[in-house]
């Protein structure tokens, strides 16, 4: 086995989902069509999912009712992790 494949087992990801929509109201998180929900993807780290939701907060920037989100995948998936 390679030492980069056994780090890699040992490590855990941090996965993060990117996603928006447009907002109902300004001032709530319900989306007026979930079926068009922008999915922009999944990262395996805090700073490129950073970089995807701002990239695709900017290039919304003339929709106000545009939102996008990042979602903390593995905290969803072990809620445990912050405990250790």
């Amino acid at each position: 086995m390679t030492k980069h494949a056994s780090s890699a087992k040992t490590e855990k990801q941090l996965l993060h989902l990117v996603f928006g929509g447009e907002l109902q109201a300004l001032d709530g998180v319900a989306f007026r069509d979930p079926s068009k929900l922008d999915i922009v993807g999944i990262y395996p780290d805090n700073d490129s999912a950073l970089a995807a939701w701002k990239a695709k907060a900017q290039s919304t920037v003339d929709n106000a009712h545009m939102r996008y989100f990042v979602v903390h995948l593995y905290k969803l998936l072990d809620p445990d992790h912050d405990k250790l």
